[in-house]
């Protein structure tokens, strides 16, 4: 039990701690409603890096007639959260492997803020950890914000900024100007493209500092930069600072992009309780 959660409530609140290429969470199975989504001091509590958990959100797995489940997201500041693609591969994962709620790996279909989803867990490598292919909203529209190019990838907005030495670029700091620029807030995705390899470091709303990876903004990069000459292919390799994502698309005859795979790995952490 963590002690510095004691006195939030009498109940003991079971939990899965995950990290998806280092986008942490706490994952909580909220079929039978046991944890309040609009208690925002306890979210951020229980995602507090000293007095909590420690994590970037947190995610409940929820019933819904006609899918395997419900995804339903908070950011670590206790605002509920956009479509998070890395949260998706884990909650895929939580919901398969430990709640057992999932018996077709092949065919997972759940939904989220910005509607359906579908997703596969493919068989890991031995050593590696568990990667999930996780089927993302279509881009219909590729604009301008903050004089940068801008993606809306589902709910979550997005704009893209190419930079020399990422490594030692200001991210926080120029990040944290960018999303104040506008009332709702936008994330920003700063990219280096190195022999092919596209480097990103992201900034988030909501987290309010630079994550370790970001599912969205992965998918916002990888269209971006193809709609921008930038990518020939249809596929793009994306190098995050907690790990690797791999973004998978076809472009329409319209202009717009549709069939998009986010594939990357989803770890189990640890499991706890607390009260």
């Amino acid at each position: 039990m963590l002690g510095a959660l004691s006195g939030i409530t009498n109940i003991m609140l079971k939990f899965y701690k995950y990290h998806g290429a280092g986008n942490d969470f706490i994952m909580i199975d909220n079929r039978k409603k046991v944890f309040d989504i609009s208690d925002k001091e306890k979210i951020k509590l229980l995602c507090h890096r000293r007095f909590g958990v420690g994590a970037d959100g947190i995610i409940l797995v929820e019933k819904e007639a006609g899918y395997d489940f419900k995804m339903v997201f908070a950011n670590n500041d206790g605002s509920i959260g956009s479509m998070c693609g890395n949260g998706g591969r884990c909650i895929v994962h939580f919901a398969h492997n430990i709640l057992k709620i999932v018996k077709n790996s092949k065919k997972v279909k759940f939904i989220a803020v910005d509607g359906e989803h579908q997703a596969e867990i493919i068989s890991a490598r031995q050593g590696l950890a568990e990667q999930i292919k996780l089927k993302m909203q279509d881009v219909k529209d590729i604009g301008t914000r903050n004089n940068l190019p801008f993606i809306c990838q589902g709910t979550t907005p997005h704009n893209i900024l190419f930079v020399n030495d990422l490594k030692n670029f200001p991210v926080v700091e120029t990040g944290r100007k960018i999303r104040n620029s506008n009332p709702d807030g936008v994330n920003t995705n700063f990219v280096e493209i190195i022999d092919g390899i596209f480097h990103v470091r992201t900034y988030e709303r909501g987290v309010e500092d630079e994550t370790l990876a970001c599912g969205t903004g992965a998918v916002s990069v990888a269209i971006a930069s193809h709609h921008l000459g930038k990518l020939k292919e249809n596929i793009c390799h994306i190098k995050m600072p907690g790990g690797d994502l791999t973004v998978e698309f076809k472009k329409n005859g319209e202009g717009e992009y549709e069939n998009i795979w986010l594939t990357g790995p989803a770890v189990c952490v640890f499991e706890g309780e607390t009260k």
